[in-house]
This record gives C-alpha cells, sequence and structure tokens, in this order.
C-alpha cells in the first residue's frame, strides 16, 4: 500500500469513529513536525492541529477520537431517548 501523505505530512496513525478518521503526520525537516487532522472518504483531511512535540500531537490525536466517541455515544443515547416506548404488557391486561 502506498504511504498516504497530505501537506507534505506522512500519515502513520489512523482511527476510524463512525464516518471520521482521525490521522496523525509526521515529517522531517521542517516545523512544525507533527500534525493531527479528522479526515472523510480517506482524502479529505480538514481541522488541522499541528505540533512540534511528539507526545502533545499523540495526545491530540486520542483526545479528538475520544471526543467524536463520546459525541455518538451521547447521540444515541438522545435518540433513543426519543424513540415511542412499547407499552408495559403488564398494564394491557
Amino acid at each position: 500500500m502506498a504511504d498516504r501523505i497530505n501537506e507534505g505530512y506522512t500519515i502513520t496513525d489512523s482511527i476510524q469513529v463512525g464516518q471520521t478518521e482521525f490521522v496523525f503526520g509526521k515529517r522531517d525537516g521542517k516545523l512544525p513536525m507533527y500534525v493531527t487532522w479528522a479526515c472523510k472518504g480517506g482524502n479529505n483531511y480538514f481541522w488541522g492541529h499541528y505540533f512540534s512535540d511528539l507526545l502533545e500531537a499523540k495526545k491530540d490525536l486520542l483526545g479528538r477520537a475520544n471526543d467524536e466517541v463520546r459525541y455518538q455515544m451521547e447521540w444515541r443515547a438522545r435518540a433513543a431517548e426519543r424513540q415511542p416506548k412499547e407499552p408495559d404488557k403488564e398494564c394491557e391486561r
């Protein structure tokens, strides 16, 4: 598989959450050396966060993915609350 590259950064890590992928990119020789992006469709990179520190960049990647997981779980819970409830079988008698 060919390397994924965006804006001179080689994508080395990714986390898929639903329809959004969060990616980590690295480039040598130029600052900032690290970036995280949200990505859709495998090549639509957006909302870049740029870093000079590797651990801060990795923390950001995990945090962004975790935030999206939390958002999707909250959305699912709200959707479940909006669903009509089935009548209690014992009350029907």
